[in-house]
């Protein structure tokens, strides 16, 4: 895991670089801006909308696209494996060469990355389809065993659309393989980081501190205690990093003096920032303050990291940074606002709905679907969403509260049943098809 803000060649070897560098003439001003801001705003676009879709993501009914839960027990587990990981590259850069080492990884990250740009794009390539459009539906299922002992592997729900949009995934894949760009590089990362904080959802608070904690001492320890993670990040060509260049109004498109973000700085803070919106949500205020607040200090956090590796000149670990300001900006919030013991207490996948709360519920989360002149643009998105999925399942009920039930499937939806609120007529269940 690439976690660090890298300022590579800025007019001059830096310690700890490679010795047999080339000197380059310094950056001007004007290019470092342009290059740190690049990099800020490039870095906030994934996580911004991708808390927006793992909201939807959250009440998706195709299983290729199901969120990958992170418990508690993963978050803790998470540094040392990734530990292991960036050791493990690092050796294979000393024992190896270099460049069969990067061949192989760009062959897997161009199947990657041509996968993650191609749904990353598709439900903006959606509008531009006509409304005639040939769209056929397709499934791709791997299973393993036969008969009861049968277990799906892959089970992936496409269509037509989504067929033209592997392919315009794969001309950038094509040129990412042939010319390594910059551009090329950064389309691919910043799917990446988008669908990690769509698909990558945190239980609980709780366990976001875990993983963030864990990560923090992990960041700190690889950069500032060893040369490990700078020297994978250099040799690593691969998409696992957004690069700027500094050197682009001399050069233009052919610079390259870059600074550089891991994909790590956003996708660890921004799952952690798409729980909050989910919080929010299920607070059913009508208003984002966490998300909002902790947005806010991504900002704050990754602006102070490159103010600092500026001006030491050293490659940082901006998780040292941005740790402290997304968790402690979000507690301070709820201290002021006295919902501390709620934040801790909420569990993603089950929030409890207040009674006689008037919003409807579908899946994890409750909205408000009536228009109104107070609506924030995230309430708009939110309630586009809800909507769509209204039609897909327009007897959804309502339920005045989440009942507590052990044992089978069926046992759980019979006590669903007997819960609903209001006097709507049951409709008679067949016990065969549950």
């Amino acid at each position: 895991m690439d976690s660090a803000v890298s300022d590579p060649h800025n007019g001059s070897t830096e310690a700890g670089g490679p010795a047999n560098v080339t000197t380059r003439p310094p950056s001007t001003p004007e290019g470092i801006a342009l290059a740190y801001g690049s990099l800020l705003l490039m870095a906030l676009l994934p996580i911004f909308f991708g808390s927006l879709r793992s909201v939807r993501c959250a009440r998706g009914k195709n299983a290729s696209d199901m969120p990958e839960t992170i418990t508690s027990r993963d978050a803790a587990r998470f540094p040392i494996i990734a530990s292991c990981t960036l050791l493990g590259l690092y050796l294979f850069f000393k024992i190896f060469s270099q460049e069969y080492i990067n061949l192989l990884l760009s062959m897997y990250f161009f199947v990657l990355g041509i996968l993650a740009l191609s749904h990353t794009i598709s439900p903006f390539m959606n509008k531009f389809f006509p409304a005639n459009f040939p769209n056929r539906q397709y499934q791709l299922l791997f299973t393993q065993g036969s008969g009861e002992n049968k277990e799906e592997i892959v089970n992936y729900e496409f269509d037509t659309k989504d067929l033209v949009c592997l392919g315009l995934s794969s001309i950038v894949g094509v040129w990412y393989l042939l010319r390594k760009h910059w551009i090329a590089n950064n389309l691919f990362g910043l799917a990446f980081s988008l669908n990690g904080v769509e698909l990558l959802h945190l239980n609980n608070v709780s366990t976001g501190c875990i993983l963030l904690g864990g990560l923090f001492i992990y960041d700190v320890f690889w950069v500032f205690g060893t040369n490990v993670m700078v020297t994978v990040a250099k040799s690593f060509e691969a998409p696992i990093k957004l690069v700027f260049p500094q050197d682009l109004l001399e050069k233009g498109l052919e610079a390259d003096n870059f600074a550089m973000l891991g994909l790590g700085d956003i996708v660890i803070p921004g799952i952690f920032i798409a729980l909050l919106l989910r919080f929010d949500i299920s607070l059913k205020k009508n208003t984002h303050t966490y998300f909002y607040t902790s947005f806010a200090a991504y900002i704050f956090g990754l602006g102070l990291t490159i103010s600092i590796m500026h001006i030491f000149k050293h490659a940082q670990p901006a998780l040292l940074y941005l740790v402290p300001a997304c968790i402690g900006f979000p507690i301070l919030v709820a201290l002021a606002k006295g919902e501390v013991t709620e934040m801790f207490r909420w569990i993603s996948e089950h929030p409890a709905r207040a009674e006689g709360a008037p919003s409807p519920t579908w899946g994890l989360f409750s909205l408000n679907t009536q228009p109104s002149s107070h609506s924030t643009p995230i309430q708009e998105v939110l309630r586009e969403s809800y909507e769509s999925s209204a039609e897909i399942l327009p007897h959804t009920p309502r339920l005045t509260h989440f009942p507590t039930v052990s044992g089978s499937p069926a046992s759980l939806a019979d006590s669903m049943q007997q819960k609903l609120a209001g006097p709507r007529r049951r409709r008679p269940q067949n016990p065969s098809t549950m």
